[in-house]
């Protein structure tokens, strides 16, 4: 489904099976051409609203399969040349590009804590969009400060740790780095940057001091006030870490203990995936604050307050 925005920006929305349901992309106009900003999961029958679409370039803001799922054929059917930042396009390779990327990721969940029962069923339903995949192999990388058809190219690591945003007058097409009704997830993964939520910390108070004055994003409304909706989810995490912090007064605790507390019992194997990365990113800007320590015995992963 396609539509017409201010800024002269045609939002293309595509299904996804689940999570916010739906995904957005952007025809941005430049000095010179049009743009397409990001590509669905790729999905059966996405590729519709690609064919004959004018574009002459597609950016991706971040390898998460909803954004560079349908960016090969995007590709194919516009004709238009991808720009990824490299380090996002290097972590396509490792995922997406990988053969045991899934066992790989097991064996993460297994030292912090997951039964092998659950990390089969979190395995199973991170994987079975996997066929639809399709990156762009060789993409023209770009970097922070490059400038694209007039939009500015901006790195702002933390949902994912290669994720780009374009901004220009004031308008930031801010993929799933700002939302308007939900807190971006903020995971810990294998061969990830260290600390993603202290990188997103930094995002956020960077886009405090950018102030644009509208951020269109992946996902949901525009966000029409996005210093504000920067800080308030500054101040989410803030919360969410003294809950992480306290919730280890009891003694040692692994990632996958520590969600059940802080997210609850009962979630689908979806979401449990997301409540143990996002823990564990807690714990890790613990860590560096200095108020949690991390201790493994080669097998499981402990936090203790320090």
């Amino acid at each position: 489904m396609a539509e017409i925005l201010e800024h002269t920006f045609e939002r293309i929305t595509l299904p996804l099976p689940s999570g916010p349901r739906h995904v957005h992309c952007y025809v941005i106009e430049g000095e010179r051409a049009r743009t397409l900003v990001d590509t669905g999961m790729g999905l059966p029958g996405d590729e519709e609203s690609f064919r004959g679409l004018e574009v002459d370039a597609i950016v991706l803001t971040h390898m998460h399969p909803d954004h560079v799922g349908g960016a090969q054929r995007a590709a194919e059917l516009t004709g238009a040349t991808v720009h990824q930042l490299e380090l996002d396009y290097r972590q396509c390779l490792r995922v997406w590009g990988s053969s045991d990327w899934p066992e790989r990721i097991a064996e993460w969940f297994l030292a912090n804590g997951v039964p092998r029962e659950i990390t089969d069923e979190l395995i199973v339903s991170g994987h079975a969009f996997a066929p639809s995949i399709r990156f762009v192999r060789d993409p023209q990388l770009v970097a922070e400060g490059d400038v694209l058809d007039g939009w500015e190219v901006l790195w702002l690591p933390g949902h994912a740790d290669g994720h780009i945003a374009l901004l220009r007058d004031g308008v930031l097409v801010s993929g799933d780095v700002l939302l308007e009704r939900i807190s971006p997830a903020v995971g810990l993964y294998p061969e990830s940057r260290p600390d993603p939520l202290g990188d997103y910390l930094r995002t956020l108070e960077r886009i405090v001091e950018l102030d644009p004055q509208i951020a269109y994003g992946g996902h949901g409304d525009p966000v029409e006030r996005p210093a504000e909706r920067a800080r308030e989810i500054v101040e989410h995490h803030h919360r969410r870490l003294e809950q992480t912090r306290s919730a280890l007064d009891g003694g040692p605790a692994t990632g996958y203990a520590v969600s059940r507390a802080l997210f609850g019992r009962e979630l689908s194997p979806t979401q449990r995936r997301f409540a143990v990365a996002e823990t564990l990113s807690h714990f890790e800007r613990l860590v560096a604050q200095g108020a949690v320590a991390r201790d493994g015995d080669g097998r499981t992963v402990t936090y203790t307050a320090a």
